[in-house]
């Protein structure tokens, strides 16, 4: 079955492999704004705007269209950066860029253009677009001082048909196929998909995934979507529990600390990155689940014979292992209240936005004043460090880490590197949380 979808204001209707990004799809018909430079969603080169719900209403959010298959945007409304001027003027947002400076080499500055774009247009904005706006854009020219300042030149959005568009209805998310992927509507579909492809992999946002298929040239023999499961995509709370579903895009998840909300990769990731395919993927350095599991969180998981629920320390079972039997997913997280009133989540790496963590730590003191210690990239799978919350002398703590936690060493840190930043991230927040 072909895939249709809206770009730049035109339907398009084509059949394509399940493989195919939507990067070369737009590049293989002339729309080579868009670029590849890292193929893994860390550059912003490749990205797109894409019309969906936010908050309630109509808005462009910029995406990774490198990290998106083409039958991902099946339904969809797409917008690249030759759609801005269209053989016009050029758009306020590219005016700026080219007023300031903002553009050296040129390889980067349709991505900044995209994003920044997506900034001016912000529902509700009242305040300046935001340089963070274009969080998930490096310029390698170093041309970010006139970038941020082709940003604070931008007032309003103009009201024009970029501004018209968002007073109407955004894409709904729905059924689509094609061969080697499908998209159900429904976990009893997706379940009974997996029984008529023996193997099929799940696929969430695809950021990392489709990272696996871009720099390894994995293939998988059939993919199911959960995109358009409404199951995963419910936030509930209730007097005893908040549960997220696993599907929800991490931008849209409004109960995470802040700081974690900003340091998890970028905002063209977290557009499109959940915390069901963060916790599945079992990384020692997903930044999710050191932070989950210092908020004592549980996970909900479904397969056709039915529904459990885990905690979350059981359910890393060695490196990138996990409690998940085959054909079953994460339905949802659960977060149970009262929530801890102290929680603070401490990300280490090479930058500080937009990067994997060498070393993450959550921290998090319950309404019963209990601490709770978690860590990422300290051993083959993210934990609890229960036998350093039993401590309350910052020495032996320190000393009980050094016994509890396993660091390897690796091209981002030696493993004496990784486990005294575990112990000097318990430090600080103890003098963060008596100062």
């Amino acid at each position: 079955m072909p895939i249709d979808f809206l770009l730049n204001g035109l339907r398009v209707c084509d059949e394509q492999g399940s493989h195919t990004t939507l990067l070369d799809f737009l590049r293989d018909r002339g729309f080579t704004g868009a670029k590849e430079g890292c193929a893994e969603g860390e550059c912003g080169a490749c990205t797109v705007a894409m019309v969906r719900w936010r908050a309630g209403s109509a808005a462009y959010l910029p995406v990774n269209s490198c990290l998106m298959l083409v039958p991902m945007a099946a339904g969809q409304e797409i917008y690249t950066v030759e759609a801005l001027a269209a053989g016009g003027p050029l758009h306020e947002v590219q005016q700026a860029m080219v007023e300031c400076g903002g553009s050296q080499c040129g390889y980067c500055t349709p991505g900044f253009v995209m994003s920044l774009f997506a900034e001016q247009y912000r529902p509700g904005r009242s305040d300046p677009c935001h340089p963070h706006a274009m969080g998930g854009n490096l310029c390698r020219c170093t041309g970010y001082r006139p970038i941020a300042s082709a940003a604070a030149r931008l007032g309003p959005p103009p009201k024009d048909a970029w501004a018209g568009r968002l007073a109407r209805p955004a894409p709904e998310i729905s059924a689509a196929d094609c061969p080697g992927f499908t998209r159900p509507e429904s976990l009893a579909e997706c379940f009974a998909r997996c029984r008529e492809h023996p193997g099929a992999q799940w696929i969430a946002g695809g950021t990392d995934l489709i990272v696996e298929a871009n720099l390894r040239s994995r293939r998988y023999p059939y993919l199911i979507s959960l995109d358009a499961v409404g199951e995963l995509q419910a936030l509930r709370e209730t007097p005893a529990e908040i549960e997220i579903g696993a599907g929800i895009p991490l931008s849209e998840i409004p109960v995470l600390p802040r700081e974690f909300a900003e340091l998890f990769a970028s905002p063209l990731i977290r557009n499109r990155a959940t915390l069901g395919g963060n916790l599945a993927t079992a990384s020692p350095i997903g930044d999710a689940a050191p932070l989950l599991l210092a908020m004592d969180a549980r996970v909900r998981l479904a397969s056709a014979q039915g529904e459990r629920e885990l905690p979350l320390t059981e359910f890393f079972l060695g490196y990138r292992k996990t409690a998940l039997e085959p054909a079953e997913l994460i339905v949802s997280v659960i977060l149970p209240k009262p929530l801890p009133p102290v929680v603070r989540f401490y990300k280490a790496a090479k930058r500080r936005m937009d990067d994997i963590s060498t070393v993450a730590a959550a921290f998090a003191v319950g309404a019963d004043g209990r601490l709770r210690i978690a860590y990422g990239g300290v051993a083959p799978v993210p934990l609890r460090a229960f036998d350093a919350e039993a401590v309350a002398d910052p020495r032996r703590a320190r000393e009980v880490l050094a016994h509890t936690l396993k660091p390897i060493s690796d091209h981002r840190g030696s493993a004496a590197y990784r486990l005294a930043l575990a112990q000097n991230l318990l430090a600080k927040f103890r003098f963060e949380e008596t100062a």
